[in-house]
């Protein structure tokens, strides 16, 4: 088309002329009359002109005038716009420096490196090898013993070397699904900016316009490795609107803006958008519709932003070929605009979506609207519909999952644990992500993976999912996510194989810089943890989950009174004798003799539940054991039974069902209470409101956590009396269900409750004390009473360290006022440690729930992070002042019973001074006596691992019970 001389011509037939006016000669200076006369003459003639002869050649089919409208440039930029394919610039790869690079950045050379580079599927890695950022990018990598040749080029600069000390080197972890900055910590009403409820689809909106820059976590997340984050939306909403990468480093800008991990207007941008949508509960329940609502309300806007797309490329094709006639304007709609890049090909879509029928729902949609689908997030069937996703328009999705955090709502119900191997194995890329803030703090999203690796996941996949997979997906694969020459020098520096339990960064770079404060203790690790850990095989349990659909049986598969179990390498027993704790945690390891070592480990005897015999060298010919039956654990291990405490396991099923629970405690500082309650000053007990066979409670049996101890749930102060249950029974009245009917008072002390703290604080006195107006002479009275007494423990869940010093004060009144020793235990305990020297000196035990604690209120704060922020970890510190501690569950979650066996592991490998028999006592023996259980040790339960209990090599596969007199496989 040839080239059009100035905007809003008129060119003969398919490029008619606009006439230039003539010059009519000079005017007259100085009259103004004349120069009006002469202007109004050239307009008048210039527009019945231009007016007939568009008329009247428009009457003539064979020789149509065309109106070039005056944006034509506009027009044509915008129709070459939208029809840009996604990607990087064809020179990006030839870029010398990143588009984040900060001046003064120094050059760093780590040498001495194991480097995973995600290449080839995840099987690349270089040994000894070496690794140059320098300008924001990797300049180079390669065997270390090239480093000094390549190091020339950078001849009088200042390079700064790292010996890696051998330790693995990884790509920047990428979270794929994330709310950090639109729901930052702490958790404050102001700066909650995740969901909209102004209508179910809003693709206009950006998670940008609301990401906050100081966001307590974004510190965190670094410390555990993590360098990119894709900021969503909430899923309230069908669409909830557009999401955007951003990196983690806090930059000289201080502005939201300059987090992006790709700038607006950087040459070097992808160009890729990503969009939130959801289906399933939550836009069904934040709209009070159906699901049928939900995928109609995606219809409609999609149907009219299909609309807009057609009307646009109309437009474009009659502008390109010169039919200006069909394309005065283009055709803009500001609130579908981001929805009609969805359908070019343009966005990448992250769809919240759980169940079959929603799955199937969006499939569907996809095909109808003809999008792709960049990936389904949470996904929790999607293990058993993998065909179904393959039918998604285009390239099949991506599946982003969590690991264990399971069956917290119906839709949520089915999920497994052996999701992601599943889907791995049927061809479908795998993401562990982690919905931070909550539940998951994304600073453990490599946790994420190292469980879905311990369920069967390939080391390579494992590593893949929270590094080049989530990059791909998110279409930053040529800059993130991988060891390359040329890419974003976003590496980690592990202290350990990253998949081993507790592995924790010692350096991490973004942009090439140094986010770590230098100096920060580094745990040294045995080299053990360096090598890829060793894990057990799920490949029957992986079969059921499928078998079943996700409701796979249970319960264990065989009951012995009297078994053998061979080849035990390590054996740990609770310590009694006629009764007395002879060792310090009441816990010990029974030495395996130098025999039994050579001959691959000991022979443990069980005689009706009870282990009556530890030998090295058993003849099993002896008429002795003829009725006994044999189970070789092939280096495997014996160990105390676990217990749980936190979460409401034993009173509920589906945490977010109310249904399926015991219910809430009302609060008698708040609430109306009933007079039946109100009159005998009634205090709840968790014990009536135990529930048996949930699968939370029974996957915690076969995960080792055989005890559960629990306390009613409120909102308010007083929760109730807790109890003692097994994890493993049917039913409450069944032999051994409840191990102790009443174990402590639970209290609750906290901000932002419908009462003041100083209010709370005042009950609690007068209920401990008796003084002022009492509700009756009931059974609270009495509980109180023997509180004050210290016949019974009171536990008070509080986290606020300025609480915890009023409950520190309390205790001194109490007992001053004639009152016995207080048995005093704080839960939650988020920032005990900075009174840890006060709760030792009175005799005040700490139950952590849970120890890697997410600071997401304001009574959190201060948790104390740990390596590699802190030298110090709040465990280490309330040790070393002398205060017993245990460790518990996440407080809301039951699904995390089941994961207490890694939490203890987690607390061993931070504080190398534990040993292993203090660190079982820990999650068991420390849990109870806290909490006010009282049985023998002879009567607690063992259970009985393949492999190591404190690593990935453990798998539960049966526990011995001396109160049923059984042992019981799985």
């Amino acid at each position: 088309m040839p080239e059009l001389e100035e905007e809003g011509q008129f060119l003969p037939k398919h490029h008619a002329t606009w006439s230039k006016e003539s010059k009519l000669g000079k005017p007259r200076k100085n009259k103004f009359l004349p120069r009006l006369i002469i202007g109004l003459f050239c307009i008048t003639f210039s527009y019945i002109f231009g007016y007939h002869l568009f008329w009247t050649s428009a009457s003539n089919p064979g020789n149509p005038p065309i109106r070039v409208p005056f944006n034509f440039k506009h027009i044509l930029s915008r129709c070459d716009e939208i029809q840009t394919i996604p990607g990087p610039p064809k020179d990006f790869e030839h870029r010398t420096q990143s588009d984040r690079f900060v001046n003064g950045t120094q050059p760093v050379l780590i040498r001495n490196a194991t480097l995973w580079t995600g290449r080839n599927s995840g099987k690349d890695v270089i040994f000894n090898g070496a690794i140059l950022l320098d300008k924001g990018l990797i300049k180079w990598i390669g065997e270390d013993i090239r480093a000094n040749e390549v190091t020339k080029k950078f001849a009088g600069l200042d390079i700064v070397i790292i010996d890696a000390e051998g330790s693995w080197v990884t790509p920047g972890i990428v979270d794929a699904h994330n709310h950090a900055g639109v729901g930052p910590l702490p958790q404050l009403s102001g700066a909650q900016d995740t969901n909209s409820l102004h209508g179910i689809t809003q693709p206009f909106l950006r998670s940008l316009d609301g990401i906050h820059t100081h966001d307590e976590s974004y510190a965190l997340m670094i410390a555990g490795g993590v360098t990119s984050v894709n900021i969503l939306p909430g899923s309230a909403n069908a669409i909830g609107g557009q999401a955007f990468p951003i990196k983690l480093r806090p930059t000289k800008e201080r502005s939201t803006s300059a987090m992006l991990v790709e700038q607006f207007d950087s040459p070097q941008s992808s160009g890729w958008r990503q969009m939130k949508h959801a289906c399933g509960e939550n836009p069904s329940g934040a709209y009070s519709g159906t699901r049928m609502d939900t995928i109609w309300a995606f219809r409609e806007i999609y149907d009219e932003a299909k609309q807009l797309v057609e009307q646009q490329d109309k437009v474009c094709t009659a502008a390109k070929s010169g039919n200006w006639n069909e394309a005065q304007t283009f055709p803009e709609n500001l609130r579908l605009e981001a929805l009609t890049d969805v359908l070019r090909g343009k966005v990448k879509v992250h769809t919240h979506c759980y169940e079959a029928v929603d799955l199937d729902a969006f499939v569907r949609l996809s095909n109808e609207f003809k999008f792709a689908v960049a990936a389904f997030h949470h996904a929790s069937e999607a293990y058993l519909v993998p065909d179904l996703l393959k039918k998604a328009y285009g390239t099949p999705p991506a599946v982003a999952l969590f690991a264990t955090f399971s069956r917290y709502k119906r839709e949520a119900y089915r999920g497994s644990e052996f999701a992601a191997r599943i889907l791995h194995d049927d061809g479908l890329r795998v993401i562990m992500k982690s919905d931070h803030s909550f539940p998951i703090n994304a600073r453990y999203l490599l946790h994420e993976a190292q469980q879905v690796f311990y369920f069967g996941l390939p080391s390579e996949a494992a590593l893949q999912s929270v590094t080049t997979t989530p990059a791909d997906v998110l279409g930053l694969g040529h800059r993130i996510g991988y060891i390359n020459e040329g890419y974003d020098a976003d590496v980690v520096i592990w202290d350990s194989h990253p998949l081993a339990l507790g592995a924790t960064p010692k350096q991490v770079y973004i942009d090439g810089i140094a986010q770590l404060p230098i100096g920060t203790n580094v745990i040294k690790k045995p080299d053990v943890y360096n090598e890829i850990p060793r894990t057990p095989n799920f490949d029957r349990e992986a079969a059921d989950a499928v078998k079943y659909e996700g409701l796979p049986p249970l319960i264990p598969s065989k009951q012995v009174k009297n078994l053998i179990f061979k080849n035990v390498k390590n054996v740990w027993l609770h310590d009694h004798h006629d009764g007395v704790n002879t060792s310090q945690f009441g816990i010990k390891h029974v030495p395996t003799p130098m025999t039994a070592a050579l001959n691959g480990g000991t022979d443990v005897v069980i005689r009706n539940g009870e282990i009556v015999h530890v030998d090295s060298l058993l003849d099993l010919t002896n008429g002795d054991f003829m009725d006994y039956d044999i189970f070789d654990l092939e280096g495997g291990s014996l160990a105390p039974s676990l217990t749980t405490f936190g979460s409401p396991l034993g009173l509920t099923d589906i945490i977010l069902e109310d249904s399926t629970g015991d219910g809430t405690v009302l609060d008698p500082l708040t609430d109306n209470i009933p007079s039946i309650l109100r009159e005998d000053a009634t205090i709840i007990r968790a014990v009536d409101g135990l529930q048996f066979g949930s699968r939370d409670a029974l996957l915690a049996y076969r995960s080792g956590v055989s005890t559960g101890i629990v306390a009613p749930s409120s909102n308010g102060v007083f929760l109730g009396l807790g109890t003692a249950f097994s994890t493993g029974m049917s039913n409450k009245v069944e032999h051994g269900a409840v191990l102790q009917h009443v174990t402590a008072v639970h209290v609750a002390i906290a901000r932002g409750t419908k009462t003041s703290v100083s209010s709370q604080i005042t009950a609690l006195r007068r209920a401990i004390l008796g003084t002022g107006q009492q509700q009756g002479d009931g059974d609270e009275k009495e509980i109180f009473r023997r509180v004050r007494m210290g016949e019974i423990p009171l536990v008070v869940n509080a986290d606020s360290a300025d609480v915890i010093a009023t409950i520190i004060s309390l205790k001194d009144e109490v007992e001053t006022d004639g009152g016995g020793q207080l048995k005093l235990t704080i839960s939650g305990a988020a920032e005990a440690h900075l009174l840890a020297n006060e709760l030792g000196q009175a005799n005040i035990g700490v139950i952590f729930t849970p120890l890697r604690v997410t600071p997401l209120s304001w009574d959190q704060r201060r948790a104390l992070a740990g390596p590699p922020l802190t030298n110090d970890n709040a465990l280490g510190v309330l040790r070393a002042a002398g205060v017993t501690v245990a460790l518990g569950s996440m407080t809301m979650w039951p699904w995390t019973a089941r994961n207490h066996r890694f939490e203890i592991a987690w607390a061993a490998i931070m504080n190398p001074d534990i040993t292993k028999a203090e660190a079982l006592a820990l999650g068991s023996i420390n849990v109870e006596k806290l909490l006010g259980v009282n049985r023998p040790n002879h009567l607690r339960d063992m259970v009985a691992y393949h492999g190591d209990i404190f690593d990935l090599s453990a798998k539960a596969v049966g526990v011995i019970s001396p109160v049923r007199g059984l042992v019981e496989l799985f």
